[in-house]
């Protein structure tokens, strides 16, 4: 899919109340291009439960379901069953949460519904924290990542969770990663999710934070794709839990990534060569996983996929 072939018509008005820069919101007007009007968003307590605007007013061009921060897939579940019993099949059921209330507080109805295999798509746009309440660490936050809940010199010391292949081990229809940086490949990926119908399709979606990590607004995008390009948040999808595909390349340095933010200011040298390891591990399972298939790589000024 080339950039002239992307759906244009927006579902998200402009009177948002995001903060500048907001990654989450650029996530969500692609997701809504991809998606159409006929989707009905389930939205938990999270940073977007806030942008989409107090009732009556929403940024939003389509039904919000407001839930509780831990429901979003029990809600989506049952909204589905609700819909189905009303004849609409055509109605796309998306629960939309944050990293706190998917890999936290919500995993445990995710878990379940992706074990009952129920038909919605569910998104993650994870920003590494709890943005919403003041950039609290979650289980999404990264190794070496500072936040309000890990301060001074105690910055955070344990992996991020992997919760694609948590989903995966699942073995539902489809998880795939994707990034605000790269609207060719996340367009596509949800309009796959849409079109497969039937079963748990989970789609987790990079969303840069300035306000959390401390970047100028500005640089929204960059940081995304610097993710991407480093291999610190690779692009790839998992079908029924055992075929993966990769979808691309990086060949920068972490380094790369991670020295603009301030959320790493605190890190050395040596802390960079050890997270550096722990992705070239990471990547080299991805790879094995994958059949060692190398996909295009990327170019330092690439804007997204073709």
């Amino acid at each position: 899919m080339s950039i002239s072939e992307l759906p244009q018509k927006d579902y998200m008005h402009s009177g948002h109340v995001g903060c500048p820069g907001c990654g989450a919101t650029v996530a969500m007007k692609f997701a809504l291009r991809a998606l159409g009007e006929k989707t009905v968003m389930v939205i938990p307590a999270c940073c977007w439960a806030i942008i989409g605007g107090a009732h009556p007013q929403t940024a939003l061009n389509v039904p919000i379901l407001h839930t509780a921060f831990e429901t979003a897939a029990a809600a989506s579940s049952g909204l589905r069953a609700a819909l189905d019993m009303k004849g609409d099949a055509e109605t796309t059921v998306v629960a939309w949460a944050g990293d706190g209330g998917t890999f936290d507080i919500g995993f445990q109805a995710l878990s379940g519904a992706a074990e009952r295999n129920e038909d919605f798509i569910y998104v993650c746009y994870d920003n590494e924290a709890y943005m919403n309440t003041g950039v609290q660490r979650s289980s999404s936050t990264p190794y070496g990542s500072r936040t309000t809940t890990t301060p001074g010199r105690d910055w955070k010391h344990t992996r991020k969770k992997n919760i694609v292949e948590v989903l995966a081990a699942h073995r539902i229809p489809y998880a795939a990663t994707a990034s605000i940086a790269f609207p060719e490949d996340m367009i596509r990926k949800f309009q796959k999710a849409k079109e497969m119908k039937g079963g748990t399709r989970f789609l987790h979606v990079f969303a840069s934070c300035p306000t959390g990590w401390r970047i100028p607004t500005e640089h929204c995008i960059k940081i995304a794709r610097l993710a991407v390009q480093s291999n610190f948040f690779p692009l790839y999808e998992v079908e029924k839990g055992v075929h993966y595909t990769l979808n691309y390349e990086g060949n920068r340095p972490v380094k790369d990534y991670m020295g603009g933010q301030g959320r790493f200011k605190h890190l050395k040298d040596g802390d960079y060569q050890q997270i550096q390891t722990m992705v070239d591990e990471d990547w080299q399972l991805l790879l094995r996983k994958t059949g060692n298939c190398h996909p295009r790589r990327g170019s330092e000024d690439e804007t997204g996929m073709s």
